[in-house]
Order: structure tokens, then C-alpha cells, then sequence
């Protein structure tokens, strides 16, 4: 009998399921492993830097507030946190991703070794203004800042503005733990008190219609970068 037969569609499936899809199902359950802890993180960062405001004063009274923080558990797949004018979105994206060929994760021998290597599971990070989340202003932008790619052997790097980590060629030598959650989440968050509120071009804004002006519904868009271009990292160095 020829060894080489090709297997039949059914064997294929069997061979599918207890493969592939059983690997990405155990990467999500890491992934949502993973996500708790940043939930408990999250938290906790919260209290200690409310703790911290509220042993400084100014003008007699505690910087705790004026500048709030605050942590809110949105379901299974997402948590916020609120502080001074921001608001940072986590959210683990329900299903597990392979990088296209043309991404620069290839040229990490780490990710050729093993045909898993590179199914990830992904938590992003989304930057919203304050008065943006609290006045349901739905026309207002949100700006990616980070993204967490965390695979099955619990190896990761991150996609991000100003994150220490945002390096492939640490992939497959680096392992999340709890410390690097920590610093991506205070990375993050670094970031977006960083990342001002610009004065949209003029031409951007010049007009409004009556309607508009005189509808319930008509609120004007109002993001960080709201007219321009969001390519580059134009977020000056304090």
C-alpha cells in the first residue's frame, strides 16, 4: 500500500481539530489568563497612585481630587481605566491571530522553529478623552497605543507607542510575567498624559450647518489628533 495516499477530507478534520484548533483554543485560554492578571494590575495600579495623590497637597487639598483615578471591570474581555483627562480601553480580542508573510515578526528565528510559535492571542490598548467616555460623544476618535501579542510557551512582544518592549527580536527569549504586564500597563498610561489634545487645523472646523447647530444629536468630533494625521509618534519628550 502507498504510504503516501493522501488522507482522506475526514481524517484531514481530525488532524485539523486536535491540532490547530485545539492549540489556538489553549492559547486563548493563556490569553485570558493573562487578561486577569492585567484586571487585578489594573486595579491595583489605580489605588496605589490614588494613595499616592492623596499624600500630596495642593493648596491644601489632596491632588486625589482633582486628579481621579478609576478602574472599571467591563466584562470578560474588556477594562478601562480613568485618569486626569483620559481613559485607557484594554481589550482581549476574542480570537487567536497568525501575522501576515510581510510582517517582521519572520525574521525572528523563534518564529520559524515551530508552525505555533506564531499564533498569538492580542490585547489592545485604546486612548478615548475623558469627557469623550463620560459624554457618550459616539463621533469621538479612540487611538491605538499598544498592542500585546502573547503566545501558547507564554513568550510575547508589544506593538506600541513608547513601549520599552516594542522590540521582535525579544520574542521567544522573553517571558510575561508580572513585572512586564505592570510596565506595559504604566507604559501605556504614560503615554496618553503625554499624548496632548492639538487645536485642529482651522479649515477642519470652519464650518457647521443650522441643522447641525440645532439638532439633539449633533455633538463635533473632539480626539487628540482629530485633522491630522496619525502616522508618526509626534508626542514630545518632557
Amino acid at each position: 500500500m502507498d504510504n503516501d495516499q493522501p488522507l482522506s477530507p475526514n481524517k484531514q478534520l481530525v488532524e485539523a481539530l486536535s491540532g490547530k484548533s485545539n492549540t489556538k483554543s489553549l492559547i486563548f485560554d493563556r490569553a485570558l489568563e493573562v487578561f486577569n492578571s492585567l484586571k487585578e494590575l489594573l486595579a491595583e495600579i489605580s489605588n496605589d497612585l490614588d494613595e499616592a495623590l492623596d499624600e500630596i497637597k495642593d493648596s491644601g487639598t489632596p491632588l486625589s481630587r482633582r486628579v481621579k483615578l478609576e478602574y472599571r471591570d467591563k466584562g470578560k474581555l474588556e477594562a478601562e481605566v480613568r485618569f486626569a483627562d483620559d481613559v485607557l480601553v484594554f481589550s482581549l480580542l476574542p480570537d487567536v491571530y497568525q501575522f501576515d508573510r510581510d510582517h517582521a515578526v519572520w525574521k525572528n528565528p523563534y518564529s520559524t522553529q515551530e508552525k505555533f510559535n506564531t499564533y498569538c492571542g492580542v490585547i489592545t490598548v485604546h486612548n478615548f478623552l475623558y469627557e469623550s467616555v463620560k459624554l457618550n460623544r459616539d463621533c469621538d476618535p479612540g487611538y491605538l497605543v499598544a498592542r500585546l501579542f502573547i503566545n501558547r510557551e507564554g513568550y510575547f512582544f508589544v506593538e506600541g507607542k513608547r513601549q520599552p518592549r516594542n522590540k521582535i527580536s525579544d520574542f521567544g527569549k522573553v517571558l510575561l510575567d508580572k513585572k512586564e504586564l505592570r510596565d506595559f500597563i504604566e507604559n501605556a498610561m504614560l503615554y496618553a498624559i503625554s499624548f496632548d489634545l492639538l487645536v485642529p487645523p482651522f479649515g477642519e472646523v470652519k464650518t457647521i450647518t443650522v441643522g447641525d447647530k440645532d439638532s439633539d444629536d449633533y455633538r463635533i468630533p473632539t480626539g487628540k489628533r482629530n485633522g491630522f494625521g496619525y502616522n508618526t509618534d509626534d508626542v514630545l519628550n518632557d
